[in-house]
């Protein structure tokens, strides 16, 4: 490692080899039809980006009951595995590396995504939202199903499950997604986890799904090859703990002994910031594991560099500048200015191209 790292420096996540220090973060970007697979527009798209020494897919479903989002992919039939070849064949060919996030959306789903049947969360506390987009329009949120001790098991099965497949169509690893409000952050958090039984009701116990999760992917993959995103100091679906501190604390601290790839921390503001005290930066979570930390949300390329160089961050995820500069990398790398930031109507619409792949690069 050089003595004073640079955004375009090298460096090893676990067993992953990347270029540079600037990832892709995943953003949902609903582009994948109505059946969830994967497609071709799909895999230009994370090719346009493919300099960034990281590309972390969109979340990705890890099953039907996973899912939350209009038109976002899944991983859970052969079909869809098939659909994301493409995709991880062109970024190797391009001498890049792809992690494919795995998601359970848990309460922040609705009904008409599950035939009718409530969404399921830890414990039976709704969503305070406005709405919920759903295939029949924007919906209110509704009181999720909590799930029962003996389902825990199965959605485990499902992240193992989902893992092999993307072992074997060649991804260079998963990141599993435990923020933002989904079905993992649910269940670390005390606001949304009200359960007494052996996932609720200590810091300890709040953890051990996360934990069982992890320990699934790893067995498959290797933990080297494993990621976790974490978001302590979110608001985002509605999401905020008093003991934040002390859970996240535990989670890095518990954590770190897998010998995990990275940790992915939503450590910046700009996503919202439940204010129930000082937020925890990467410098906190620097001091509590020796997991490679990538820092992510409103990062600038100085305020990226200013973090590697200080040693609080191994590598930095860019999401919105990624949308508008394919070659968002060149750019950081030759100076030159960036694109008008993306229309917000682009960003989920599934109309193709259109605010996806057609963003210009930069003309020499």
């Amino acid at each position: 490692m050089p003595e004073n790292p640079k955004l375009l420096d090298p460096f090893k996540l676990g067993a992953i080899n990347v270029k540079n220090r600037i990832a892709l973060a995943p953003m949902t970007r609903a582009r994948a039809g109505k059946e969830r697979v994967p497609n071709s527009l799909m895999s230009e798209y994370y090719t346009q980006r493919v300099a960034a020494g990281l590309i972390i897919t969109e979340a990705t479903t890890i099953s039907a009951q996973a899912n939350g989002w209009n038109e976002s992919p899944g991983i859970y039939t052969d079909e869809m595995a098939a659909g994301r070849q493409s995709t991880v064949d062109a970024v190797h060919e391009l001498d890049g590396k792809i992690v494919l996030q795995l998601w359970h959306c848990g309460r922040a789903s609705h009904s008409s995504f599950h035939d009718g049947e409530p969404a399921v969360a830890p414990s039976a506390i709704k969503l305070n939202g406005e709405y919920v987009h759903t295939p029949l329009g924007k919906q209110p949120y509704e009181v999720p199903r909590a799930l029962r001790s003996d389902e825990l098991p199965g959605i485990v099965d499902d992240y193992q499950v989902a893992t092999q497949r993307a072992k074997d169509i060649g991804f260079d690893g998963v990141e599993i997604h435990s923020a933002n409000g989904y079905l993992l952050d649910e269940f670390l958090q005390s606001k949304t986890n009200h359960r007494e039984d052996d996932y609720g009701g200590s810091i300890e116990a709040r953890f051990r799904m996360l934990s069982e999760v992890v320990a699934a992917t790893a067995e498959v993959i290797g933990a080297d090859r494993v990621g976790v995103r974490l978001s302590p100091n979110g608001v985002f679906n509605d999401m905020g703990s008093p003991d934040y501190r002390e859970q996240f604390s535990y989670v890095a601290t518990q954590l770190d002994s897998f010998g995990l790839a990275y940790l992915h921390i939503m450590d910046g503001l700009a996503f919202g910031f439940h204010e129930l005290g000082e937020p925890m930066t990467l410098a906190d979570f620097r001091e509590l594991t020796n997991t490679p930390l990538i820092g992510n949300c409103g990062y600038t390329k100085e305020t990226a560099e200013t973090a590697i160089d200080g040693g609080h961050a191994d590598l930095i995820a860019f999401g919105r500048p990624f949308i508008s500069n394919p070659d968002l990398v060149e750019r950081f790398a030759n100076g030159w200015p960036l694109n008008a930031d993306a229309d917000v109507a682009d960003w989920y619409s599934p109309t193709g191209a259109k605010g996806y792949t057609d963003f210009p690069k930069h003309s020499v």
